[in-house]
């Protein structure tokens, strides 16, 4: 066995709820307490109980800033004096970027020249300095560890550090004070940071609670490694949840999880998208890919009639992003579908194919009139609509009452 090996199995070993409680206290007044939501809707649907824990809501918009501020203020003064580093495009910058301000510390974010200026904006407007290098994290990570080299930065990793986990491990913490008694808690999973922390701080306080890891199936790097039972790194990441899109996983948060979490369960993007889409339609709340996994993982569950508390891990998402996620998900739920059809170029026409349409109840949000796009026929013209329908039966009742006049029509999507 390795020394690295023998070290990591003592921090495990050796680390306890009084240190998560340690970081709660040091959190006390810097982060929000979120409160618990009850969720009608997504009871219903998996036939649990479901408390939604809206860490979106959380000051920066994630979970993250419990981590970096625990860290950060555990540094030593000298630490602190030489101030931090963090390579990141998403949530954690902002955490590192905003606890660096509360404790007065310099802070140095390497960010890849391709994230978008919103994030950029919202992490200099902590009073960070970003450095953008690159168009991936990993050229970004390797410009972080150039600038640390060279001017003494202290490193905070966005999840492989003990001082992180426990920091986001008091998430748990206040789930019991407000659910006594909880049956099951899911965390989203990316390094594996916050399932670590979460995870030795619920089996603390109960034993018998089932804390289930959620990863995207397109960067699922904690459940191959799990398979294999040591720490592997996937070959490629692809998926809309992309604040959990990590090819290999830390070594530390991989002994935490193999120790304390009870299952890690894979949901599909549509899984993702449907989530998303019903957070905001049902409660009025938004959040990022990575953010609802809990919630999409909710309809995979084994069990049935118990509280069940999914994390919503954050809420930081441009306008264009959740503008494109809410446009699939309505296409994947049949929500939305667009159509062509080939039509004899005299009046009438047109108005035949809304009249069958408005028979239907399928609302009409597009239409696009093109003789060119008909390559076969100067006598024909192709017609191309979107309408807003309640589901996939609806969708195939249109279909249906426009084949049945007729109309020989092309999906789209």
């Amino acid at each position: 066995m390795s020394t690295e090996q023998t070290s990591i199995e003592s921090i495990v070993a050796n680390t306890s709820i009084s240190d998560v409680y340690r970081a709660a206290k040091q959190l006390d007044g810097v982060i929000k307490k979120t409160e618990l939501i009850y969720s009608p809707f997504f009871s219903k649907a998996c036939k649990n109980e479901v408390f939604i824990k809206p860490e979106n809501l959380q000051n920066t918009g994630s979970f993250k800033l419990r981590g970096a501020y625990n860290k950060i203020s555990q540094l030593s003064e000298i630490e602190k004096a030489k101030g931090v580093i963090t390579a990141s495009a998403g949530n954690h910058a902002q955490g590192v970027a905003y606890a660096a301000q509360q404790l007065g510390v310099k802070a140095v974010i390497t960010m890849p020249a391709t994230t978008p200026i919103i994030k950029v904006e919202a992490t200099r407007s902590y009073g960070a300095e970003v450095v953008l290098s690159g168009d991936s994290y990993d050229d970004a990570y390797a410009k972080s560890l150039e600038l640390q080299k060279e001017h003494g930065y202290v490193f905070i990793h966005p999840f492989n550090d003990v001082e992180v986990l426990l920091g986001q491990g008091t998430t748990a913490i206040e789930i019991y004070h407000q659910l006594k008694d909880v049956d099951a808690i899911l965390v989203p999973i990316g390094g594996g940071g916050f399932a670590s922390g979460v995870a030795l701080a619920s089996k603390a306080i109960n034993p018998h609670v089932k804390i289930i890891g959620v990863e995207p199936e397109g960067a699922a790097c904690m459940k191959y490694s799990l398979s294999r039972g040591k720490v592997s790194s996937l070959k490629e990441v692809d998926t809309v949840a992309e604040g959990t899109a990590v090819k290999t996983p830390g070594d530390l948060t991989f002994a935490f999880i193999q120790k304390y979490v009870d299952e890690v369960i894979t949901v599909s993007e549509f899984d993702i998208m449907s989530a998303l889409l019903s957070l905001i339609e049902k409660h009025k709340l938004i959040a990022e890919g990575a953010g609802v996994l809990s919630l999409a993982a909710l309809n995979k569950l084994s069990f049935k009639n118990k509280k069940v508390v999914p994390i919503v891990s954050g809420g930081n998402i441009d306008i264009s992003t959740i503008s494109a996620l809410i446009d699939k998900a309505l296409i994947a739920r049949g929500r939305v579908f667009c159509f062509t059809v080939n039509l004899p170029d005299k009046p009438g026409q047109l108005l035949k194919v809304a009249d069958i349409l408005a028979q239907a109840n399928a609302n009409v949000i597009k239409l696009d009139h093109n003789q060119a796009k008909v390559t076969d026929s100067f006598k024909k013209v192709q017609l191309e609509v979107t309408v807003e329908t309640q589901g996939q039966d609806h969708v195939d009742r249109v279909v249906s009452a426009l084949e049945k006049n007729g109309f020989t029509i092309e999906k789209v999507y």
